[in-house]
């Protein structure tokens, strides 16, 4: 009688669900596939009941797909008494469990777990192996070899190398369409009405049974779950749909709008494609071929589908080289010394700034909000104010469904709160309420008044903005971006100048109540 072959362990993690990966072309017997829920990955930081609803869903989707396709799979679910909530302490038991030939894994893409995995396989007594995920267009080590020696990193380096290699939006003769690389002065319009928003055409899964093994698991989140209504992808049946549905009806006013604010749409024209791309049900190769493919057929304006591009080939690619070069450590930058807690509204909305209100129970009730709402007002906010970056980071790491630490943390403490001292960001983006009132309509109604500095009706993001670079003046009036403000602020009277650091300080000082 022959003996039963011992079988290999490949590790599934929640944000790896690529259908296409190499591993699933073949059915093996001797291949069991493991999914694990777990409360390292659950409480970690406090996430957004939506996030940890999305990704367990997803993740059991998939698992069911492969068993469908004849796969052997395992999966431990977040109640099962099995579950050793931790990933590596699974994977110890199951090696013994199987009697395991060896165990695989997929490169992780945050540290932490890649260390924990690294660790696991030092001890582990049969053989591991890690693959690639197959998902990134650039290695980890592509931004850290081009950057090599330079004190910044500039991204508008790394994305035209990037269109170059990939041979994306570019002519025969190698230059970029259109004869510019950047369209971003085209996409700077605020949204007045029209044209129409596309609906929202996603479908609605009831998660309610999920919601409730969560919740008796113990697992601690914020949000609402929307249990019974959830409308973020399940796999990439949905994702692809969702991927047309935004070529067709959002692509050809993205770029104009990109940028915009409203308080009657929460998405405008934005894809919504974040989490499927960052769980890897899309490949980010795919949606860039989608999108030019749109302008090369007439279908979107080549300044909407280039900014979209952008995002994807630049920004998304770049930040995650920035990532994994400037890790561990990251997280713990403070280049400001900012070091105020968060106010409470962070976790409730109650804010009488309207914009920044808005944005935190936009996020709060979706797990989302776009890019200019998580920048420009929170993060322009939690700036200002000097909130401390790490609080901050965690904060945003915790409540939007996309948010991964390989992509969030470089946006949140490079790009929004300048804590890396400028590696990332050309200069802080910061911004008074002038550009809130121009890019936005949050402003009317608002308890305050975006064309006062000082004073009870005065928006807060006035003396706010004038104060901060009077604080920071030492540390960033060198800076060659920032000669405009620093020229005003010189010619502010002193008495001017006074005032607004009483209102600013007022405003620190009653951050609750602000």
């Amino acid at each position: 009688m022959t003996a039963p072959t011992r079988p290999t362990l490949r590790l599934v993690l929640g944000d790896q669900l690529d259908p296409q990966h190499s591993w699933y072309e073949h059915v093996r017997p001797d291949v069991v596939y493991v999914f694990l829920e777990a409360r390292s990955e659950t409480d970690y930081v406090r996430h957004h009941a939506q996030k940890v609803l999305g990704i367990f869903a997803a993740m059991r989707d998939f698992a069911h797909w492969l068993g469908g396709r004849g796969h052997g799979v395992r999966y431990v679910g977040i109640d099962h008494p099995s579950n050793r909530q931790g990933i590596t302490a699974n994977l110890d038991a199951l090696v013994v469990h199987y009697d395991a030939a060896a165990v695989e894994y997929q490169a992780p893409d945050e540290w932490r777990v890649d260390e924990a995995l690294r660790a696991f396989a030092a001890r582990c007594p049969v053989p591991v192996r890690c693959v690639d995920t197959e998902h990134f267009l650039t290695g980890r080590d592509d931004t850290r070899r081009l950057f090599a020696g330079k004190k910044q990193w500039l991204m508008e380096t790394f994305y035209r190398q990037q269109r170059r290699r990939h041979r994306v939006l570019m002519t025969p003769d190698g230059q970029p369409e259109g004869g510019r690389w950047n369209f971003d002065v085209e996409n700077r319009k605020p949204w007045a009405g029209g044209p129409p928003v596309p609906d929202d055409t996603r479908a609605s899964h009831d998660h309610t049974a999920l919601w409730q093994r969560i919740v008796g698991a113990g697992v601690e989140t914020m949000g609402d779950p929307c249990a019974d209504a959830f409308r973020w992808l399940l796999n990439r049946a949905e994702a692809l749909q969702q991927l047309e549905h935004f070529v067709e009806h959002g692509l050809p006013h993205f770029g104009s709008f990109q940028d915009a604010l409203s308080s009657r749409s929460g998405h405008l024209f934005h894809s919504l494609l974040s989490f499927a791309l960052n769980v890897k049900m899309l490949r980010p190769r795919e949606v860039i071929d989608r999108a030019e493919a749109a302008w090369r057929e007439g279908r979107a304006p080549l300044h909407a589908v280039e900014g979209f591009i952008r995002q994807i080939l630049g920004w998304r690619e770049y930040v995650r080289g920035v990532y994994w070069a400037q890790m561990p450590g990251y997280t713990q930058v403070n280049h400001l010394g900012h070091d105020r807690p968060l106010p409470p509204w962070f976790w409730t909305g109650d804010t009488h700034m309207a914009c920044v209100g808005a944005a935190i129970r936009q996020s709060l009730s979706d797990a989302y909000a776009h890019h200019i709402q998580r920048l420009m007002v929170i993060g322009n906010f939690a700036l200002l104010a000097g909130l401390d970056p790490e609080a901050v980071h965690r904060w945003y790491l915790g409540i939007y469904i996309d948010a991964f630490e390989w992509v969030e943390a470089p946006n949140t403490l490079g790009m929004s709160q300048f804590a890396d001292g400028g590696l990332l960001a050309t200069k802080p983006y910061v911004s008074s309420a002038a550009y809130l009132a121009r890019m936005g309509d949050h402003c009317t109604g608002c308890a305050y008044d975006p064309k006062v500095r000082v004073g009870e009706r005065a928006c807060p993001f006035n003396a706010l903005y004038w104060d901060f670079f009077d604080r920071h003046r030492e540390r960033l009036q060198g800076n060659h971006r920032l000669g405009v403000v620093y020229h005003q602020l010189g010619q502010m009277p002193a008495e001017a100048l006074d005032a607004l650091r009483v209102q600013a300080g007022r405003i620190r000082a009653s951050l609750d109540e602000t």
